[in-house]
């Protein structure tokens, strides 16, 4: 058994291989706006839009993509395969994946109903209440001897409960609703086709 668990360790941690990326599109003549941006906006701009960019990168114009993230670029113009962008697209590496692979429940579901998964709210436990609602309030002060201030209170999480802009992590919660589909090769190829030729 340890054994096989130590085989799964290193075949889940082995390195991508990226001879497996989906060849540059033959097509000639590929713009931004023209053939990359309507991919982006189906796939991509939903997390790095205008609004509130994912690692400060945007995707929906090209001074955006071409500037990258906060730690650099992720296109190498003239070299899609080197390219960070052309990478996480492609799906290769589950940890770098762009759209994000899906990664199971997001909590427990309530017992003997089908509602969905919930996800927990800040410094509050996942699942909640079974009809996925705020919480009752608590019966003559119980918040108090549970020692915790009520809802919306003193230092408490704002009405609504996703306790702000940020997750209880530090990080800004996903935008909620389907997650956007991955590329197909197809379009990969094309992007990789528009970075080849010049990113413009």
């Amino acid at each position: 058994m340890a054994a096989a668990g130590l085989v799964a360790l290193r075949v889940s941690a082995a390195p991508a291989d990226w001879s497996k990326l989906p060849p540059a599109s033959t097509e000639t003549g590929v713009t931004f706006e023209k053939d990359i941006a309507p991919i982006f906006k189906d796939s991509c701009v939903r997390c790095h839009g205008a609004e509130r960019p994912r690692a400060q990168l945007r995707l929906d114009t090209l001074e955006g993509v071409l500037k990258g993230t906060k730690d650099g670029p992720v296109v190498t113009v003239g070299d899609s395969a080197n390219s960070q962008i052309v990478k996480a697209i492609s799906q290769l590496d589950p940890q770098m994946a762009m759209p994000p692979k899906p990664r199971g429940p997001r909590g427990p579901r309530p017992m003997g109903t089908n509602a969905p998964a919930m996800q927990p709210h800040d410094g509050a436990p996942a699942g909640g209440p079974e009809a996925g609602g705020p919480p009752p309030p608590p019966p003559n002060g119980a918040d108090q001897a549970a020692g915790g201030p009520p809802p919306g209170g003193p230092g408490g999480p704002p009405p609504g409960g996703d306790g702000g802009p940020q997750g209880a992590n530090g990080q800004r919660p996903r935008p909620m609703g389907p997650l956007p589909k991955p590329l197909t090769a197809e379009q990969v190829g094309l992007v990789r086709a528009w970075i080849d030729q010049g990113a413009k």
